[in-house]
């Protein structure tokens, strides 16, 4: 798969968006998209939430097309939006009130609160289900770095940190990465002479 900022769109595709043209509009929309819901997702780790905040990304996005100045490919600034939107919703008093919240106090059963906070399809991967079990500020680094190519100054500054906190952050969550997805057969055994 591209990566966000990696892609371009036609100067002339563009222009007809920028003055309403929908099948311009579309156009983009098909460029961009893929790769926009796959980062929101693998930023924010719910399958749901991650449409709504791409849904909202994609209308900021539309909004503010006519004020695109090209300095950089069309993805690079699609890619500053989504992120934005997907940082603002991890740090919000809202999220931090429900993820606080004990399902218990709901009558919800362990296994119908794992269902309903895990999120899990069945086709999904071990590289998804290891990513999961990231804090969402480790993962929303991993991903930046690792994929969508964001340095550690870069990465500072979106969450308004130093840029030893995105290095930090990275070699941890690179730790419990390897260890969850490292084969139970090939761990070193310790033996006691």
């Amino acid at each position: 798969m591209t990566r966000l900022a990696e892609i371009t769109v036609p100067h002339a595709v563009l222009a007809r968006a920028c003055a309403g043209d929908e099948q311009a509009q579309g156009a983009i929309y098909a460029a961009v998209a893929p790769a926009t819901l796959t980062l929101i997702r693998r930023i924010v780790g719910q399958r749901a939430m991650s449409e709504d905040l791409f849904q909202d990304t994609m209308m900021t996005f539309y909004e503010r097309l006519p004020q695109f100045r090209g300095e950089a490919p069309l993805g690079a600034w699609l890619r500053q939006i989504a992120i934005s939107r997907c940082l603002m919703y991890l740090r919000s008093p809202w999220r931090r009130l429900c993820l606080s919240l004990d399902p218990a106090d709901f009558g919800m059963s362990a296994a119908a609160a794992a269902l309903v906070t895990q999120d899990y399809r069945g086709e999904s991967i071990d590289l998804e289900r290891a990513l999961a079990t990231l804090a969402p500020t480790a993962r929303a680094v991993v991903w930046m770095y690792e994929v969508e190519g964001y340095s550690h100054q870069e990465i500072a500054c979106a969450f308004g940190r130093t840029v030893s906190f995105s290095k930090s952050q990275l070699a941890r969550a690179h730790l419990r990465l390897r260890a969850w997805l490292e084969p139970q057969g090939n761990r070193p055994s310790c033996t006691l002479i």
